[in-house]
C-alpha cells in the first residue's frame, strides 16, 4: 500500500485513473474512503488522487489531533504533492476538508490550479457549531448505519477517532481559533463553493457566508444544490460531477 512520511508518521495515499491531477480531501471523523463510490465519475478524465489525515483511515493513528487541525492536515497535503512531485493540481475538499483545500491554496498557490470547497461553514466557525457538533457525535455514536459507516472508514478503533476529533473541535470553537493563517484577499487560483440547500450539518446562513467569501477572493463562484444532504458531492454525486468538470475546464 502506498504510504509517504509526514513528521516521521507514515500517511496513508491512494491513485485512480490518468490525467490531470485531481486531489480529494475528506471531512472530519471520515476518510478516503468516504470517496469510493464517487472516484469513478472522475478517473475517466484525472488523475484522482486521495489521502487519510493522520490518525484517520489507513493512516498512522495519534495520541491526540492537532488544535490547528485543517492548518495540519493543509501541511499534510502540501507533503504528499512535493512527495509526488506535483503542480498545477486541482483540489476538492468536502466539510472540514474544504478548510484544508483552501489552506493548501494560500500557502502554496505555485502546487495548485483550481479549488472546490464544498458544504462547510466559511470563513468562521458558526455560533452554534459546538452544539450542533455535540448533538450529531451523540447520534451518530448510537445510529448502527452512522457506526456501520465509521467502521468502514477506519476500521474497529472508530470510535477513539471520532472522539480525538470531536474534542479538538470543541476546543477551537471554544477558543476561535483562525482557520486561516492568510487573509482570503491572498487566494491567488480560482475557488468554487459549494452546497447544498437542505445540508442541516453546515450554518444556516451559508449563502451569505459564501457571498461574503466570493467579495473577498480575487475569483470565485458558487453553485448551489436544491437537494442533498450532508455533504453535496456525495448526494448530487452525478449533478455535482458535471458542475465540478465544467468549473474546472
Amino acid at each position: 500500500m502506498p504510504y509517504f512520511e509526514y513528521k516521521n508518521k507514515n500517511i496513508y495515499y491512494e491513485e485512480n485513473g490518468s490525467g490531470r491531477p485531481f486531489l480529494f480531501l475528506h471531512g472530519n471523523a471520515s476518510s478516503s474512503k468516504m470517496f469510493e463510490s464517487i472516484i469513478k465519475l472522475y478517473s475517466d478524465e484525472y488523475r484522482v488522487i486521495t489521502i487519510d489525515f493522520l490518525g484517520h483511515g489507513k493512516s498512522q493513528r495519534l495520541e491526540k489531533f492537532p488544535l490547528e487541525l485543517w492548518f495540519d492536515e493543509a501541511m499534510q497535503t502540501i507533503a504528499l504533492l512535493d512527495f509526488l512531485s506535483l503542480e498545477n493540481v486541482n483540489l476538492l475538499g468536502t466539510s472540514g476538508g474544504a478548510w484544508v483545500a483552501i489552506n493548501v491554496a494560500l500557502e502554496r498557490p505555485d502546487l495548485v490550479k483550481k479549488v472546490v470547497a464544498d458544504s462547510f461553514d466559511g470563513r468562521t466557525l458558526a455560533s452554534d457549531f459546538a452544539k450542533k457538533l455535540l448533538e450529531g457525535r451523540c447520534y451518530s455514536k448510537q445510529n448502527e448505519t452512522v457506526k456501520q459507516f465509521y467502521v468502514f472508514w477506519h476500521g474497529s478503533d472508530w470510535e477513539s477517532i471520532v472522539d480525538h476529533d470531536t474534542n479538538c473541535l470543541l476546543k477551537c470553537s471554544k477558543e476561535h481559533i483562525p482557520l486561516f493563517h492568510k487573509d482570503l484577499s491572498e487566494l491567488k487560483v480560482p475557488l468554487l463553493l459549494t452546497a447544498s440547500k437542505t445540508d442541516d450539518m453546515i450554518r444556516n446562513d451559508f449563502e451569505d457566508e459564501y457571498t461574503s467569501i466570493l467579495e473577498k477572493v480575487p475569483y470565485g463562484e458558487k453553485y448551489i444544490f436544491l437537494n442533498g444532504f450532508h455533504p453535496a458531492v456525495i448526494s448530487n454525486d452525478m449533478e455535482f460531477a458535471k458542475v465540478i468538470k465544467n468549473f474546472l475546464k
